[in-house]
């Protein structure tokens, strides 16, 4: 049974990143008709805001990433307790007391002998009687997990065959003086225990995957199929760390991208296959192939999104906008033909309330300086009554024979000074659907 994961920390907005390895382990899920699991990661009671967890689940259901179940560490404490008993029992559990402080300096220490900075177990020699003074005096320790300092090795889903010497890895510590349950022990036995069989994070994890697969085997459970994705940079190459509070999903949403452009967008971004627009999560897992995609920073611009939005609003039917055209103030009696004109012109949701006020209310006149007599000619020659389709074609001819003008020049002065812009819809569709033209004067 194939079982999968997002374990987002309820400690800010989740944005694209987060998004990225959230969808990878959607679609493995669902391609494979298994399970998907959203596991709040809330060991930290501190930093935890339920208005995160709120959004976090808001801006997946957004875009149709449905899990099957949800989980809150916070309320699997109990087994996390259970965990860290055994590996005590097992002699891979110890209590260290060092302050952050003397850490710092003995990693400096290690760095000017030109020594990896790894923790030298020194609490490991400490009697009984020393920990107790040691507790006495600076409370509970935090304790680590005491590595086998062999080789450890797993084939990789995307970075392939995965070589890490345990020795050059610092004990890592699982639980914090005051009692907290990190992430590293907490994730280790969700995993075992909720049968996760395939688990695809950022590149940054996987020094933690390796400390965690000797975790699961201590603990007797079975290791995962790992991969790895590569992480985001900007469309430069820069780090988007800093960015990333401007890219939350939230964010892209307000600002009208759709969410099967962002999908279609990042199930490929970084991978040997073509970006391809799809109307569906079906047709997104049916393509998708975690070999595909490589090691190497990927770039992301948010700029990618909107010519994407737009297409698919392109291609979509008045029934999937009729809120937003009805919200535009747009009759429903003429809600078709508005769409179906202006449906290939516009970018996000958002253009189309302007649209109808140009439509309604007329558009301020755009005429550059060589073309005012021209157009106050033209707009003598354009009929009182009602337009309809052919308008456009009748006038611009009576428009060419009483002027000389032609091709762009004819056409664009015309365009301009009806609707205030220089692209838009054919405007023999335009020109029956304008109500008010201030270019008469």
């Amino acid at each position: 049974m194939t079982t999968t994961r997002f374990a987002p920390s309820p400690t800010g907005y989740i944005h694209v990143g987060n998004l990225r390895t959230a969808l990878m382990n959607f679609l493995i899920a669902k391609k494979a008709g298994g399970t998907f699991i959203l596991r709040i990661d809330d060991t930290d009671p501190e930093r935890s805001k339920q208005e995160y967890v709120d959004a976090i689940q808001e801006d997946l259901e957004w875009l149709g990433l449905t899990w099957d179940r949800i989980e809150r560490q916070s309320e699997r404490l109990d087994r996390y307790v259970a965990a860290a008993d055994k590996l005590r029992e097992i002699g891979r559990f110890y209590e260290c007391f060092e302050t952050p402080v003397e850490l710092d300096l003995k990693r400096k220490k290690q760095l000017n002998m030109g020594k990896p900075p790894v923790y030298d177990r020194a609490a490991l020699a400490l009697s009984d009687d020393a920990k107790a003074k040691l507790r006495a005096e600076r409370g509970d320790g935090h304790w680590r997990f005491k590595l086998d300092q062999e080789r450890i090795t797993w084939t990789d889903g995307i970075l392939g065959d995965i070589s890490i010497d345990a020795a050059s890895v610092s004990d890592p510590v699982l639980i914090r003086g005051d009692g907290q349950f990190l992430y590293t022990l907490a994730s280790v036995v969700d995993d075992i225990e909720m049968g996760v069989s395939h688990v695809v994070r950022g590149s940054d994890h996987v020094t933690n995957t390796a400390t965690q697969i000797q975790m699961i085997e201590a603990l007797g459970g079975t290791v995962p199929t790992f991969a790895h994705h590569s992480l985001l940079t900007g469309p430069q190459g820069e780090s988007l760390s800093k960015r990333l509070g401007t890219l939350a999903l939230r964010d892209l949403r307000a600002s009208g991208v759709e969410p099967m452009a962002l999908l279609s967008l990042m199930a490929r971004l970084g991978s040997s296959q073509p970006v391809e627009l799809r109307s569906s999560l079906d047709e997104i897992a049916e393509g998708f192939d975690i070999s595909q995609f490589g090691s190497a920073p990927t770039k992301f611009d948010v700029n990618d999104l909107y010519p994407l939005t737009g297409r698919l609003l392109g291609e979509m039917p008045l029934s999937a906008v009729a809120d937003d055209v009805a919200a535009a103030g747009v009759p429903a009696d003429q809600a078709e033909a508005f769409w179906n004109v202006i449906r290939a012109n516009i970018t996000t949701r958002k253009d189309i309330a302007p649209w109808w006020d140009l439509f309604e209310n007329g558009a301020e006149p755009v005429i550059d300086a060589e073309d005012v007599a021209f157009v106050k000619e033209a707009m003598a020659l354009l009929p009182e009554g009602p337009l309809d389709g052919d308008s456009w074609g009748a006038w611009t001819k009576a428009v060419k024979e009483a002027t000389g003008r032609k091709g762009r020049g004819l056409f664009m002065p015309l365009r301009k000074a009806l609707t205030g812009q220089s692209h838009g819809p054919d405007m023999s569709e335009v020109l029956p659907l304008l109500k008010v033209i201030k270019a008469r004067g």
